[in-house]
């Protein structure tokens, strides 16, 4: 059985059918009896999913086989099907070609003038931390009460049911995107990753398996945040400063669990900031770090060195087209946008062929929105960027710039062997456009999550709304 959305209902109080639902699929038909529970293993600090304190209960809400034929195919990897098919079942791709057979009983879509991609992800988003409507009591994004606050956790604040998730959905094809702190502080604390699910709590969008990130951020914001208040950091070599000492605590931090877990003996305080930080150092957690500037950003790395971690990609990265070598040397990506610049001193020196100059590069480039009207139009973002990138005779090819807005991000969010493009064994998370999806009149016609049909914009049932948009053009309830 398909899921069937409520047609009409408002999403922040009459979400009883679609949470009703969401409770069936990631909480189970039955629970295990208190007494009968698994005893809950020993914390060992940092390791992140070994051992989660908030483990993801994410269950994929059940579809049916199927098959969709005669589209147009990007596989999220740089590769075109024309008058392709593919095939997902049981939550998972199955087949993509030019002859795929379809098993008895299966759905058939003809897609015919259509395309079919991946599910879009996107690196940086606050959904459900600052969540609509947009006013104090719900801006819980930011704990900017101190530079270091690498105890604090995105998921601990998400709100289930911001509509900005849905509308992530239904215009932008968003099926998993990465929850993060702001950026007021030097380390801001862990981010989380979800999956574009309806459900009653965080726990039940957590993708499962995913590491988690920790949130950094260098440049103007921590600096004027904390220099306005009369403390360190109030420069660059302030946060740089504030950075390296910080680092040199979580090594030594490191150090002494690491005897203890193999030697025994006295057990070490636990600090909640400090394991989060090892779990960086031991490779389980990614950092996910905002800079703007060129020069920061090689900075950030040679830090990273010298303690012994890895950036796994920079966020906004204005000026990554300037270090896309430095970039690729180390293994970093670069998480930027089309052409949002100007609005403070650090992303003034933007430039449109940012994207496509990373790729020319070499470097793991992808487009991200920092915003809740962005992520509702990311293919539209990169279709900005590949036609500045073919105006300065940079060719690339559409499918190969697919690859922004899927594979790149899953692979610096760490999930590329479960998501981010379609392979056979993969997380069927697919998206049907009604047009060429790098064009502005293209619009998410389906949208599958684990073979689930989440979204259908020929079905009001799976069309969700929320009380902002009850009563518009398009919502259902008016024709």
């Amino acid at each position: 059985m398909a899921l069937k959305l409520p047609s009409g209902y408002a999403l922040l109080g009459a979400l009883a059918a679609s949470l009703a639902l969401a409770s069936c699929a990631t909480d189970g038909a039955a629970r295990p009896k208190a007494e009968a529970a698994t005893p809950t293993p020993k914390p060992t600090p940092g390791k992140s999913y070994n051992h989660d304190p908030f483990p993801s209960t994410y269950k994929p809400y059940p579809g049916v086989p199927t098959l969709i034929t005669n589209v147009t195919i990007f596989d999220g990897e740089g590769g075109k099907i024309e008058r392709g098919q593919a095939l997902f079942a049981d939550g998972k791709i199955v087949a993509i070609g030019q002859t795929v057979q379809a098993p008895a009983g299966a759905t058939v879509i003809d897609g015919t003038k259509k395309y079919l991609t991946p599910g879009i992800i996107d690196i940086h988003s606050h959904l459900g931390d600052y969540p609509s409507p947009g006013v104090q009591a719900n801006s819980d994004g930011n704990e900017a009460t101190g530079p270091v606050t690498a105890d604090v956790w995105a998921e601990h604040s998400v709100w289930p049911q911001d509509p900005g998730f849905s509308r992530a959905l239904a215009n932008g094809g968003v099926t998993t995107l990465q929850i993060l702190p702001g950026s007021a502080n030097l380390f801001g604390g862990r981010s989380v990753v979800l999956k574009n699910v309806y459900a009653r709590t965080e726990q039940g969008m957590k993708f499962p398996g995913a590491p988690y990130g920790l949130k950094m951020a260098c440049g103007e914001n921590p600096k004027r945040v904390y220099g306005s208040k009369g403390r360190q950091p109030s420069t660059r070599m302030g946060n740089v400063a504030v950075d390296r000492q910080t680092w040199a605590r979580a090594v030594e931090y490191k150090r002494k669990w690491d005897k203890y877990e193999k030697d025994g003996g006295d057990i070490p305080t636990r600090d909640i900031a400090m394991d989060t930080l090892r779990g960086v150092l031991a490779g389980e957690i990614l950092v996910q770090n905002h800079c703007y500037r060129a020069d920061e950003m090689a900075i950030v790395m040679d830090m990273a060195k010298e303690f012994g971690y890895k950036v796994s990609a920079f966020h906004h990265a204005v000026e990554a087209y300037k270090i896309g070598d430095l970039l690729k040397a180390n293994g970093t990506c670069a998480a930027v946008w089309a052409d949002w610049w100007g609005f403070k001193m650090e992303s003034y020196d933007a430039i449109s062929e940012n994207l496509p100059l990373l790729e020319n590069a070499g470097a793991c480039a992808m487009i991200h929105s920092d915003d809740a009207n962005g992520i509702q139009r990311l293919n539209q973002e990169v279709a900005k960027a590949l036609a500045a990138g073919r105006r300065a005779g940079m060719q690339i090819s559409d499918a190969q710039a697919w690859t922004w807005l899927t594979y790149n991000p899953a692979k610096a969010l760490g999930i590329a062997d479960k998501t981010g493009s379609l392979k056979p064994g993969k997380m069927a998370d697919v998206v049907l456009w009604n047009n060429d999806p790098f064009s502005v009149y293209a619009r998410p016609e389906k949208v599958w999550i684990d073979g689930a049909l989440l979204y259908d914009a020929n079905d009001p049932k799976r069309r969700p709304v929320s009380d902002f948009e009850l009563g518009q053009p398009g919502s259902g309830d008016v024709k």
